[in-house]
């Protein structure tokens, strides 16, 4: 793909320009070991790295357009530079322009929150492919164009790759992409330039503090998508939400809302929630779904309501919804016919672990509930405490363990999850993940469950740096081969 400069830099403000306009760009990047001939390179200044730092490297491997907000001390007269105020606004308005602004060819769904954002997304992904309606979907599992499958390195992918995607998209004829905005992502820009049809916001508890430093730059982070949603757009939240009406502030969008406890535009109600499943009633309509949990009534509530709010007929809806099942990772349970009951969920928080527990809870289990579950390093330690208060509240066993402990001793982290928990006879320590697993499994009764939290789909444990292969399912379902249970 060629392209000409004047024309990839349409839309940018407050732009000096020094050298050559008139150039054919074949490709953009913002990291210089990516770039090649006769790219643009974006000097992006990150958390623990200055882009333009990397400018000489970009240039040497092919650059001939620098987009920088501080002029080099020394210029290449072969180069282009491109000075503007912020670089990564600079990168969403390029990434649009180079790939021919595919947000406008298609529509993009961002579903934010704290909890629900990749379960939401992976549903409303299912649900509109089993309508045989064309779809792209980008989160954290995974992205999909249709029905072939992309890896995910990140929960939202950056202003190019995202750009990148959608023009993959509109090519493959897809109508919509349901995608995750994490707090991140909005925060840094990434979302940046694209034309929003919808904006979702699920929930919002304690997460990512030591990324936003207080709950306040949290929230105003999930907002600032809502903000920058138009007249044409839609906004849909979480009416049980306390903080629904402050994400709505400021927002033009036409809005709506859905919940169970309070009146909703679209309103739900349990009817039954049982280890085989929900009935759920929306707006007087009943529904049965393979989905278990409170917290996925509120997931399929959410979708049932986006769909329509998108313009999805409501007998279409109906007809494939009650078929729809959890993504990996996702209260997803395994199955063996003798153990003890297993369920694997991504529950990394505090929140999304006490509705998790909840849940169990109210499946009235015969047997004791064991909790097994870590925290990461290197991130929010004030989750800790509340996760061990919660695992306390609701479990009747804590196996503590290591999650993905990066740079930080994984005994250390158990400790500060300890701090939580006022019974100590209900703790077991086991640092090795797998060694915890295993004894978890052995010394449980067929009439306990087992919740292995934390993880979910990762395939991976990440110490010092390092990414080791690592499955909870994978895990599990070895252990029970062994076992033959």
């Amino acid at each position: 793909m060629k392209k000409k400069m004047n024309q990839i830099l349409s839309g940018l403000n407050e732009v000096n320009i020094y050298g050559n306009k008139d150039i054919l760009i074949d490709g953009i990047a913002n990291d210089s070991r990516k770039v090649k001939q006769n790219f643009i390179y974006i000097a992006i200044i990150g958390n623990d790295l200055d882009g333009h730092s990397f400018i000489n490297q970009s240039i040497m491997n092919g650059a001939v357009v620098i987009i920088c907000s501080k002029i080099p001390n020394k210029l290449n007269r072969n180069v282009t530079y491109v000075i503007v105020k912020n670089t990564r606004k600079a990168q969403g308005i390029i990434a649009s322009n180079f790939y021919n602004n595919p947000s406008k060819k298609i529509n993009v769904i961002m579903v934010t929150g704290t909890n629900g954002k990749t379960t939401v997304v992976s549903l409303f992904y299912s649900l509109f492919m089993s309508m045989k309606i064309k779809v792209g979907m980008l989160t954290t599992i995974e992205n999909k164009i249709n029905n072939k499958t992309y890896s995910s390195e990140l929960t939202t992918p950056d202003s190019i790759q995202l750009n990148n995607y959608l023009s993959k998209m509109v090519d493959k004829k897809c109508e919509y992409c349901f995608m995750e905005a994490s707090s991140h992502a909005i925060d840094q820009l990434r979302i940046y330039g694209i034309r929003i049809k919808a904006g979702i916001f699920t929930n919002i508890s304690h997460d990512h503090l030591d990324y936003h430093l207080n709950f306040k730059n949290y929230i105003d982070s999930k907002k600032k998508l809502f903000d920058s949603l138009d007249k044409k757009s839609i906004a849909l939240v979480n009416n049980d939400d306390k903080r629904s009406n402050y994400i709505l502030q400021n927002c033009f969008a036409k809005k709506y809302n859905y919940g169970i406890k309070k009146d909703s535009e679209f309103s739900g109600k349990i009817i039954n929630n049982s280890i085989d499943g929900l009935k759920l009633r929306i707006n007087n309509q009943d529904i049965f779904l393979k989905l278990k949990g409170k917290f996925n009534a509120y997931n399929i509530l959410c979708v049932y309501a986006g769909s329509i709010t998108l313009g999805i007929k409501k007998s279409n809806l109906l007809e494939h919804i009650s078929e729809l099942e959890s993504p990996k990772g996702r209260f997803q349970f395994i199955k063996n016919s003798k153990g003890p009951s297993i369920l694997i969920d991504y529950a990394h928080t505090p929140d999304a672990l006490e509705n998790v527990l909840k849940t169990i809870k109210e499946f009235k289990v015969k047997g004791k509930i064991i909790s097994l579950f870590g925290a990461g390093g290197n991130r929010d330690k004030k989750k800790r405490f509340l996760m061990g208060e919660i695992a306390s509240k609701y479990s009747d066993q804590i196996i503590l363990t290591s999650d993905n402990p990066r740079n930080e001793d994984p005994l250390d982290i158990i400790n500060d999850i300890k701090l939580g928990i006022k019974n100590s006879k209900k703790i077991v320590i086991n640092v090795d993940r797998k060694s915890a697993i295993k004894s978890a499994i052995h010394n449980a009764d067929s009439k306990d469950i087992i919740l292995i939290a934390g993880k979910g789909h990762e395939d991976y444990q990440e110490i010092n740096e390092k990414k080791y292969p690592f499955d909870d399912k994978s895990v599990v379902n070895r252990i029970l081969n062994l076992m033959k249970i």
